[in-house]
């Protein structure tokens, strides 16, 4: 008897061992839920075709989740009285977009395989759909996450990376995650799509000297000293609704909007890795899909841990 419950709880220990270590896999839902993926690109496809800004709008979503708390899709969660919303941080407030395709997506899936895809999970296709919709990469996403029962603006606003930081602050708040300086790169390039709002590059426009003079003059236009803080500019004026490497190009020229982005060709150590990618756009979207895969991998919940929601802003 007892070397059958000893036998019984080396097992039970070895389960939740192998629970706790589970690891993601882009085969996660082939037995499962064979049709997810499939799904969630329709309804991707579906929400750029009306607005082509929603694929910039949607990766920097999978960005901003995978950077507080991890993968976990703790950004869709709504404020309640129990839970402090990361919609109401500072980086995401009137900025995040994307949380209504999300629940879209969500919702066709659970028509199919209800209480089994998660949705930080349903975030990550979205990223790889909404790239190569644009033009951009696509890539095998790695899936088994599950979603957190918490979120943390606290952690949205001192963990995200912020659009007035300098070079070493930026490299330092991407090795915090295990991301390299050359992925920091490749993930910026994701510039090359969307738009930024008038106050979070007012500063540049009007007092930075290491901005090219024609630009400065044409934002200003749109963005002056006071007022308009809402109003939009592409991050890249080149070609704005395609993914490609003009982002980089408009850096060697002085014409990066933000801050943050004009760092990572200014004269320091991403020089190098700016230079490369403006020459080779091959190397760039190579680059970039192992970054996001390696994003990706950020402290996710797997095994028994978290929930699968059914609703993402809201858990079970």
């Amino acid at each position: 008897m007892a070397v059958k419950v000893a036998a019984a709880f080396i097992f039970m220990l070895f389960f939740l061992t192998t629970a706790c270590q589970a690891k993601l896999s882009s085969t996660f839902y082939h037995k499962s839920c064979p049709n997810a993926e499939s799904a969630i690109r329709t309804a991707i496809r579906t929400a750029i075709a009306r607005e082509r800004r929603m694929a910039a709008s949607l990766i920097r979503l999978h960005f901003h989740d995978c950077f507080v708390q991890g993968c976990d899709a703790s950004i869709l969660l709504d404020e309640t009285s129990s839970i402090k919303s990361e919609k109401t941080a500072g980086a995401n407030k009137n900025s995040a977009r994307g949380y209504e395709v999300i629940d879209k997506a969500k919702a066709e899936v659970e028509k199919i395989c209800p209480g089994v895809v998660s949705c930080a999970d349903i975030i990550a296709v979205a990223a790889r759909d909404a790239s190569a919709y644009v033009g951009g990469p696509s890539w095998a996403v790695k899936l088994g996450r599950r979603d957190s029962t918490t979120a943390s603006p606290t952690l949205a606003i001192t963990e995200l990376p912020a659009f007035s930081d300098d070079l070493g602050r930026l490299i330092s708040r991407f090795q915090q995650k295990g991301l390299t300086a050359r992925d920091m790169v490749a993930l910026s390039g994701s510039h090359s799509l969307g738009q930024a709002q008038c106050f979070t590059f007012r500063d540049r426009i009007h007092s930075d000297n290491n901005i090219d003079a024609g630009f400065a003059s044409t934002r200003k236009r749109r963005c002056p000293l006071v007022g308009s803080d809402s109003t939009l500019a592409p991050l890249d004026l080149v070609t704005p609704n395609s993914f490609d490497n003009n982002y980089f190009k408009n850096l060697m020229q002085k014409k990066g909007l933000l801050q943050s982005d004009q760092e990572l060709f200014s004269g320091g150590s991403t020089d190098s890795i700016v230079s490369e990618y403006s020459r080779n756009p091959a190397k760039f979207s190579s680059d970039f899909a192992s970054a996001m895969i390696k994003m990706g991998d950020i402290s996710p919940l797997t095994g028994s841990a978290g929930q699968i929601r059914r609703i993402c802003s809201a858990v079970n």
